[in-house]
């Protein structure tokens, strides 16, 4: 289907897959918050599928709150996220949908809307026609779902906008493409090349994502030139004492400028911020297993093991060992696997 050049995209993918560095954890001088993130929320790739419709149809899909993606492959259709205007899908654009509210996707004739609930609906195994079943399809689209299994998705979840639309995007629709083979074919080592195809799409998707007129979140701090250098020196220092007059030096604003400049382009005050950070990366280490409390501590910035666990306690509502102890009793007893829910996702 895709003119693609494999070369940039293989190379991408096996130096993620063999690169065993802590991203979360490395200091650099350029650091990147958007990649960090990604890798914190560990995203696991669930469903996909092909999708395509003739003549009028519609259909409307309850809320989901999984993170879902379509690319459109050929021709045209609607799409009106509830809450958000409706926008048209062309040919090459790209969607995410980071937690999925409910959503109508129709043909560009007016049609009564199928209601589905993806919660229920059995997974299809095959490409979903909708509309008239004879002939060829007006339009096709890659669709699917995925998972994050870190225990703070919600809250970066939250700092994305609801809806992502790239327009003509060809990198994006290839790396879908490129998952959706990967899905077909099972071989070795497939689920972490599943998860790392969801990884660099994730990141491909959220930096080629417009940055003006975005809810106040994470892609417009950091579009913000002054804003993404504190938010980029917080996630390359994680260490450092931070305060907001050190943060409004390294942007070369005052502090009550920062301060003000930061909410609003954020949404979250700096040291809500930063310790929302802290918290999900101690989740992260503490979960990884193999360090001392006073270690995990000592590289979220914290002096001690016990000013660690007060804090813990207090943003997470137990302390760090009790944390661990939930952790391993809800690994031992196994998540329900959104699978087992059933269910489609974007353009499904």
């Amino acid at each position: 289907m895709f003119d693609v050049d494999e070369t940039d995209l293989t190379g991408m993918i096996r130096t993620n897959i063999y690169d065993q560095s802590t991203l979360l954890l490395r200091k650099s001088e350029m650091a990147d918050p958007l990649s960090q993130v990604v890798e914190l929320l560990r995203p696991s790739a669930v469903f996909s599928k092909g999708i395509s419709g003739a003549g009028a149809w519609a259909v409307e899909y309850a809320e989901f709150g999984l993170p879902g993606f379509c690319a459109v492959t050929k021709g045209s259709c609607r799409l009106a996220v509830h809450g958000s205007p409706s926008v048209v899908l062309h040919e090459g654009d790209f969607v995410l949908l980071p937690a999925t509210p409910a959503f109508v996707m129709s043909s560009m004739e007016p049609a009564r809307a199928q209601r589905i609930d993806p919660k229920t609906s059995p997974l299809a195994n095959q490409e979903i026609r909708y509309g008239r079943q004879a002939g060829p399809p007006d339009v096709q689209q890659f669709g699917g779902w995925f998972n994050f299994g870190a225990p703070d998705a919600r809250l970066f979840v939250g700092l994305l906008p609801r809806m992502i639309h790239i327009k003509g995007e060809r990198r994006l629709s290839q790396l879908v493409q490129f998952l959706g083979d990967e899905v077909a074919r099972e071989a070795a080592g497939h689920q972490l090349i599943l998860q790392r195809y969801i990884e660099i799409l994730l990141i491909e998707a959220l930096r080629a994502a417009p940055s003006r007129d975005t809810h106040p979140g994470l892609l417009r701090g950091l579009a913000d030139a002054r804003i993404g250098m504190a938010l980029r020196a917080m996630h390359r220092d994680l260490e450092h004492n931070w305060t907001i007059p050190a943060l409004a030096q390294e942007t070369g604003m005052s502090r009550s400028a920062f301060f003000d400049r930061f909410v609003r382009m954020v949404g979250q005050r700096p040291m809500e911020y930063l310790l929302a950070w802290r918290m999900a990366v101690a989740k992260n280490l503490l979960q990884s297993g193999g360090l001392a409390m006073d270690e995990v501590a000592r590289r979220i910035g914290y002096g001690s093991a016990s000013t660690f666990s007060t804090a813990f306690s207090r943003h997470v509502g137990v302390p760090p060992r009790r944390f661990l102890q939930d952790s391993a009793l809800d690994g031992r007893a196994g998540r329900v696997r959104p699978t087992d829910a059933g269910g489609h996702l974007a353009g499904a």
